[in-house]
Order: C-alpha cells, then sequence, then structure tokens
C-alpha cells in the first residue's frame, strides 16, 4: 500500500485559493489513479475530485469544476489540488485516497472505490 501525508491547507477568506499537497511513498505511486475527498462538519465524505495513474484524465465534482485543479508529478510522488475562488460551502477535512487497483480508468464510478490508502486529512476553513 502508499503511505500518503498531505500538507497544505489552512484559513482563507471567500474568494482566496489555497494548494493542497499529497506525498506517496511506498509502492509504485504512478501506477495508482489519486482522489481527493472532503467532509464537513456533520457532513459525510464526499467526492471532490481524482486523476488518472498517468495525470491524462480528471473527473471533479459539480460542486468544484472550474474552481479546483488535481494535477500530479509522477516523478516527485506527489498530487495536488489546487482551490481558487474558495466559498464558505468548501470549508471541510480534505483527504487524499490512492486507488486500490492498478490502472484503474477514472470515470464516473471512480470514487465508490476500492481505496488502498487514505492522507492523514487537512483543514481547510473558509470564512466569508
Amino acid at each position: 500500500q502508499l503511505q500518503l501525508v498531505q500538507s497544505g491547507g489552512g484559513l482563507v477568506q471567500t474568494g482566496g485559493s489555497l494548494r493542497l499537497s499529497c506525498a506517496a511513498s511506498g509502492r509504485t505511486f504512478s501506477h495508482y489513479a489519486m482522489g481527493w475527498f472532503r467532509q464537513a462538519p456533520g457532513k459525510e465524505r464526499e467526492f471532490v475530485g481524482a486523476i488518472s495513474w498517468s495525470g491524462g484524465t480528471t473527473l471533479y465534482a459539480d460542486s468544484v469544476k472550474g474552481r479546483f485543479t488535481i494535477s500530479r508529478d509522477n516523478a516527485k510522488n506527489m498530487v495536488f489540488l489546487q482551490m481558487n475562488n474558495l466559498k464558505a460551502d468548501d470549508t471541510a477535512v480534505y483527504y487524499c485516497a490512492a486507488d486500490l487497483l492498478e490502472g484503474r480508468t477514472v470515470v464516473d464510478g471512480w470514487s465508490a472505490g476500492p481505496f488502498g490508502s487514505w492522507g492523514q486529512g487537512t483543514q481547510v476553513t473558509v470564512s466569508s
């Protein structure tokens, strides 16, 4: 399994930007699609977006489409979530996740898993 360590996050005003990072170690990072999820207080964890093992395909939740961008650097075993034009509703703990299966296509339904690893979570707070 991959081990995932997140960084970034914090407090930002509405309309601001933040970048989350997720560093992977362990198995061959470049073989696995990666995703981002979030969980707001009192709510279930929800899918934010995903990126294929090659970085060639991305998938986003409607709520973040056009504002968030997922990228990856396979040479550095990193995946990133760039969040722009942040809204109060984006306040949540954000998690990166690694696919359990190698080479799985990132399409609708990918967010159902299975996942092999999760990051520790990082708080993002957007103040209005």
